[in-house]
């Protein structure tokens, strides 16, 4: 293998600089020519495929978001996309790609694979952190890490105020961030989708005599079963008529920023894996870190296998909010 390709598809997650700049310098580490793919599977289509050396990944490690910017492609879901798209790829040489993203990036590389036989390699980019094969996605930590200082800001408005706040993170699918910068956030309760009958505990939680707080912090999963945050909030202010509710949804805040030191070393040791990987013969893998090692899970595991939250933090979560 001389040539190989870098790309950043679906949702943009801090860290993925980190990773681009991983793969091209281990690209020149072992004498490959690389190439970036600006807006992913759309690009590829489209060929904006540009050479990168090394100089074109200098001060980019500390930068959020991702410089071959990412879209999400209806047309690469059709075989005339897919056609186009390895035509680009055959004209330039280029033998495999590196895919930064999430189930829908995967999906697209092992068919593209099956189709044409250009391997891929995967790195999981996603602050959801739902992607199997690996404990932490790059962007995971970041998010946490913003959503966490911004309950820690609406802590101080809602003990001024005596007020009930309901901050929804993101997470249609997944709990990740709700339940790791709740606990680091000191939340009184927390939503999620994989768990049910929070509201019911939170109700129990404020009735308890010996619970004697003028405020309280309860974080929403976007997606949790409950409803948003805004139905949870109304359902509880029905019940509680006295009481101040308001609503604070982070939204995008929470993949934008710096990316923490873990996501830049995390990022760093996928990317320049998955370009061993290729060079190795591999194929239609992902690349993770589980308890601290390299793992290498298929593209089809990882897109069957849903990765649920960890009981023992759950547990947690019930023991320190009562």
């Amino acid at each position: 293998m001389k040539k190989i390709a870098v790309l950043t598809s679906g949702g943009d997650a801090p860290g993925m600089n980190a990773c681009i700049r991983s793969v091209i310098r281990a690209c020149a580490h072992y004498n490959l020519e690389v190439f970036g793919i600006h807006r992913g599977y759309q690009g590829l289509i489209e060929n904006e495929i540009h050479p990168m050396t090394t100089s074109s990944v200098a001060n980019i490690i500390q930068m959020g978001g991702t410089i071959l910017k990412t879209a999400r492609s209806m047309d690469f879901m059709t075989p005339e996309g897919r056609k186009k798209a390895h035509q680009n790829l055959q004209n330039l040489g280029i033998e495999g790609i590196v895919c930064i993203g999430g189930n829908g990036t995967y999906t697209g590389a092992m068919i593209f694979e099956k189709e044409f036989g250009i391997p891929s390699m995967g790195c999981p980019g996603t602050i959801d952190n739902d992607l199997w094969g690996t404990d932490a996605t790059i962007g995971y930590d970041t998010a946490i890490n913003t959503a966490m200082e911004a309950i820690d800001k609406i802590r101080d408005t809602a003990d001024a105020h005596n007020r009930i706040f309901f901050v929804e993170v993101m997470g249609r699918h997944s709990g990740h961030i709700a339940l790791l910068s709740g606990i680091a956030g000191g939340a009184e309760g927390i939503f999620i989708p994989e768990r049910g009958n929070e509201f019911d505990d939170i109700v129990h939680l404020y009735e308890s005599k010996a619970r004697k707080k003028e405020f309280s912090i309860f974080v929403v999963a976007e997606g949790d079963e409950e409803g948003r945050a805004y139905e949870i909030s109304k359902r509880f202010q029905a019940i509680y008529p006295e009481t101040d509710c308001r609503v604070t949804v982070l939204g995008h805040v929470q993949r934008g920023g710096r990316p923490t030191a873990n996501d830049r070393i995390l990022a760093s040791r996928l990317g320049a894996h998955a370009v061993k990987a290729l060079i190795d013969g591999r194929k239609n893998e992902a690349v993770g870190v589980v308890n601290n090692d390299i793992k290498f899970t298929s593209f089809q595991e990882a897109i069957e296998h849903k990765k649920d939250i960890q009981d023992n933090l759950w547990v947690l979560n019930t023991i320190i909010t009562r």
